[in-house]
């Protein structure tokens, strides 16, 4: 296997989906090991640190990409398998930023209240124990929470030549904020323009299902992937394939519009994988899916729909790609 290792400098992130040069070209089967910087660009620092005095909101998100997949046309699907994914600091941070969040008005849902108070919170990381610890800021309370290192932002460029905010998800993928997107995940993502131009970036050391307050446990990670390429099959949402789930990620506002794209995206899945009629798939989705919510406070909220494998009978998603690029992954940890 070809290996590619990469450490952007600050001139050379993405801050888009669509509409950067590539920084590499890489063929299929490439394996990656990236850093990424986090998603405050590594400007908040201290518990005394207001966001609207050290972040620069042109530059939150930066992502390390984007990469051309020789081979790769529209209509395709490209598959990226998460090997590892390690935290490249001893600690990260999170925040209340005005008027973002889900539980603060917003531009949108505009409300007389005055905007939450600015609180920066630094979270220490113990390698041994692996966890990273909560302090309390306006009250008493330490706790040792167990490290979940994920990725918020993975997505291709858009089609027609779209130019997205890399804080935004969409069908392209992006900054979709699910937990599910962790080690030993494969991502599926349709593509929309030639070479695919993908990225990745905005590490969590971990994250709540929703990302309440609009900010994880942000993180400069340490990344390795597999990069493969399907011809043909392009989804139309991202898929993601674990040991023991199928899942689906739509993306849309309100977030009822997100969970349905979700939702149709599953049945869909559903039958390629076992040649269910849509309605046959609508029945089955209803008795065995669950629905975590991935974000509900970017640009367009996130939810995904989950299946247990155990559940369906045996199914080789695009023609077995997780279990090759999982056996791929083994000989290289």
């Amino acid at each position: 296997m070809d290996v590619l290792e990469f450490r952007p400098r600050p001139d050379q992130y993405a801050w888009t989906f669509g509409g950067v040069a590539p920084t590499h070209r890489i063929r299929p089967g490439t394996v990656l090991k990236l850093w990424t910087e986090d998603a405050f660009s590594g400007r908040l620092q201290r518990a005394s640190d207001k966001p609207s005095q050290v972040l620069d909101m042109t530059q939150v998100n930066p992502q390390t990409g984007p990469f051309f997949v020789e081979g790769a046309e529209p209509g395709d699907t490209l598959a990226l398998h998460i090997v590892d994914l390690t935290p490249a600091r001893d600690w990260a941070a999170s925040t209340t930023i005005p008027f973002f969040g889900a539980l603060t008005g917003t531009d949108r849902t505009a409300l007389l209240n005055e905007p939450l108070p600015e609180q920066t919170w630094i979270y220490e990381l113990d390698r041994a124990r692996g966890t990273v610890r909560f302090e309390a800021q306006r009250s008493q309370l330490s706790l040792d929470l167990p490290l979940a290192p994920m990725l918020g932002t993975v997505g291709v460029a858009p089609p027609g030549r779209e130019v997205r905010s890399s804080l935004v998800p969409d069908t392209f993928g992006g900054n979709m904020d699910t937990p599910e997107m962790r080690a030993g995940t494969t991502c599926f993502l349709g593509v929309n323009v030639e070479g695919a131009l993908f990225s990745v970036g905005d590490g969590h050391y971990r994250q709540g299902e929703g990302e309440s307050c609009g900010t994880a446990v942000e993180g400069a990670m340490d990344v390795t992937l597999v990069v493969e390429l399907v011809k043909g099959g392009a989804p139309a949402w991202p898929r993601l394939e674990h040991d023991d789930h199928y899942a689906v990620v739509g993306s849309a506002r309100p977030l009822e519009d997100a969970w349905r794209a979700s939702q149709v995206g599953m049945i869909a899945w559903l039958g390629e994988l076992y040649g269910l009629d849509p309605l046959d798939a609508y029945q089955l989705l209803t008795q065995v899916s669950r629905s975590p919510l991935a974000n509900v406070c970017d640009t367009n909220y996130s939810a995904v729909t989950l299946v247990e494998k155990s559940l369906l009978p045996t199914a080789d998603a695009f023609g077995g790609m997780h279990r090759h690029l999982r056996e791929q992954a083994a000989t290289l940890i």
